[in-house]
């Protein structure tokens, strides 16, 4: 299933589709500010090992962001910050970044490394605000990716395309335009002393 919202105006009715699927268990393809992401809501574990298999990977090593509508969401689901790592988010989100945050006990163990972190991100996507604000909580998400016949990993950012690779495989695909081919810049944020450990759309100079 394939369903077109728009961008500048997020229809809430199909906003309501998605979400009613999501509280099902459901499992959809959804635009972020940067990769397209597979998403499920985080109280569904059974959805979360779903995303995993179809990524190849074992749930403890499948990396997942959460995707959160707004700061003060993503603040629910994290221990305290300090000022300047609060202050970087607060200057960089809604954007194209992933923070590597210390997990407080909102956050089921399932979705956490051994370090008890998890990647944070709240996307400048006024589709992906909607959904996550109509559902309630934040989605677990992992960028829609596929390897080639060279063993290349390949992004996807058509819709269409990643209906016809997936669509079997998921509940929905959200088709909010072209993605970007670029992923998010992640910082790690979890060991007292903030570091870039990739750099990808989003700016940073710490």
């Amino acid at each position: 299933m394939i369903t077109k919202i728009y961008t500048d105006n997020p229809n809430p009715r199909e906003v309501r589709r998605v979400v009613d699927l999501l509280q099902q268990g459901g499992i959809i393809v959804v635009p972020t500010d940067t990769l397209y992401a597979f998403a499920c809501s985080m109280e569904f574990k059974r959805s979360v090992e779903a995303i995993a298999q179809l990524k190849g990977f074992s749930l403890k090593k499948a990396k997942y962001s959460m995707l959160c509508s707004s700061l003060s969401m993503a603040s629910e689901y994290v221990r305290p910050m300090d000022k300047d790592t609060y202050a970087l988010l607060r200057s960089c989100l809604p954007g194209p970044y992933t923070f590597i945050m210390d997990a407080n006990n909102n956050v089921p163990r399932n979705y956490l490394n051994p370090n008890k972190t998890i990647g944070v991100r709240v996307p400048d996507n006024p589709i992906l605000q909607a959904i996550v604000e109509a559902l309630g909580c934040p989605l677990i998400g992992t960028s829609v990716r596929q390897v080639d016949s060279e063993q290349e990993v390949e992004y996807l950012t058509d819709p269409e395309l990643i209906h016809e690779a997936f669509g079997h495989r998921v509940d929905m695909v959200v088709d909010g335009g072209l993605g970007e081919d670029e992923p998010s810049t992640v910082v790690d944020c979890s060991g007292g002393e903030l570091e870039v450990v990739r750099y990808g759309k989003g700016a940073i100079d710490l």
